[in-house]
């Protein structure tokens, strides 16, 4: 299969190329970081995909029409079909499969271009409005939590924003996790929030409110979440070590991703507890810098803080707060060490804060935590 850049990496652009590798006869289409790539790729692939991420090394994921498609009908079979808003980048995997789920319905998703703000996504979700053979059509969209974090902020003033919300049947949020409080504000103003949880390897999100989808299995070994199932990528282009690391096949021939995320199932329903490798040593006790960040989120004024770890001359390493607050960093810390203490333990608190003017971030939402390690290391 013959592999091409995607002329553009506007949504619009990215679209375009989509339609051909995964409706047509090709060619795949190369995203991200393509640089270096080969001029073909087995048969059957819709999409490599190179990133990565927040942190780690890039990674060139091989994801087959297939794989895509058995992700875009097993959300429909959940959700339900209709028309899609889409308001995310279009070389990340989140707004990938809102471009899939939108071909494979048959209708072209709108597009939020530009900065994202509140009044856009309100224009963006009024112009959704549509009505086939009488029926209202059915309208969905795919945010990251921090987006869903400005939309809850203004809809909590403004009832424009408020009625987009609720104009949604179903609003994906996932790339990271969804602070408890800010589900609960988002379903005050009537957004009806479902959590996803998946990986690019993955073609995206498989598992919703904890529930895996369609042909979607999961287990746990060892305290890591394995997923296996039609969705899975066919693995890492150019690199069969990591492909075979991350990629294994059990006795009965099922494939499982061993996904490098903690997590328990209870009654059937997932809960991802955090990056396996995201722990620090504090005065010699294993600190979970993902438990901590979550206990921060429930604190009012840090549902967009981020934890990361850093040397410390007592303790060796502990982890730092880092904030976007013009006024009163000092005061959240406090509320974030009380708050990790009684929840996780007195090790785990925060030592210090470091206050910065935005919280950098990735083109896919996500905190850019090696920034925000290398400033916390300053």
């Amino acid at each position: 299969m013959r592999l091409k850049r995607a002329e553009g990496s506007e949504p619009r652009d990215v679209l375009r190329a989509l339609r051909g590798a995964v409706l047509g006869a090709g060619p795949a289409v190369a995203l991200g970081e393509v640089d270096g790539l080969p001029a073909s790729v087995p048969a059957g692939t819709a999409v490599v995909l190179t990133t990565s991420g927040s942190t780690g090394t890039p990674k060139s994921v091989l994801l087959s029409r297939s794989a895509l498609t058995s992700s875009a009908m097993a959300t429909a079979a959940r959700i339900g079909t209709g028309h899609w808003l889409l308001p995310l980048a279009g070389g990340y995997i989140g707004g990938i499969q809102v471009m899939v789920r939108a071909l494979v319905a048959g209708r072209d998703p709108a597009v939020l271009s530009g900065s994202f703000t509140p009044a856009g996504f309100v224009h963006a979700a009024t112009g959704m409005r549509s009505y086939e053979a009488g029926e209202r059509v059915p309208t969905f969209t795919s945010l990251v939590p921090a987006q869903l974090q400005v939309l809850v902020q203004a809809a909590e003033e403004a009832p424009d924003v408020r009625r987009a919300l609720e104009s949604f049947d179903t609003i994906l949020v996932g790339g990271q996790s969804v602070p408890a409080t800010l589900r609960e504000r988002a379903a005050a103003v009537g957004a009806n929030v479902v959590r996803t949880y998946g990986s690019t390897e993955t073609s995206g999100g498989c598992v919703y409110n904890g529930v895996p989808l369609g042909e979607t299995s999961i287990d746990v070994i060892d305290g890591e979440i394995r997923i296996s199932g039609p969705t899975l990528a066919d693995g890492y282009l150019g690199d069969p070590e990591r492909t075979a690391d991350a990629f294994a096949t059990d006795y009965d021939g099922n494939r499982w991703y061993r996904t490098g995320d903690a997590g328990t199932i209870d009654d059937g329903v997932l809960t991802v507890t955090g990056r396996l490798d995201n722990v620090i040593v504090s005065g010699g006790i294993n600190v979970s810098l993902d438990r901590v960040e979550r206990a921060v989120h429930d604190v009012p004024g840090l549902e967009d803080a981020v934890i990361v770890g850093a040397p410390h001359d007592k303790w060796g390493e502990t982890p730092v707060l880092v904030v976007a607050a013009p006024d009163g960093a000092e005061r959240l810390l406090e509320s974030a060490r009380q708050a990790v203490e009684q929840t996780v333990g007195k090790p785990a608190r925060p030592t210090r804060v470091v206050d910065v003017r935005t919280i950098p971030r990735l083109a896919s939402g996500k905190p850019d935590r090696r920034a925000l390690a290398d400033l916390a290391n300053r």
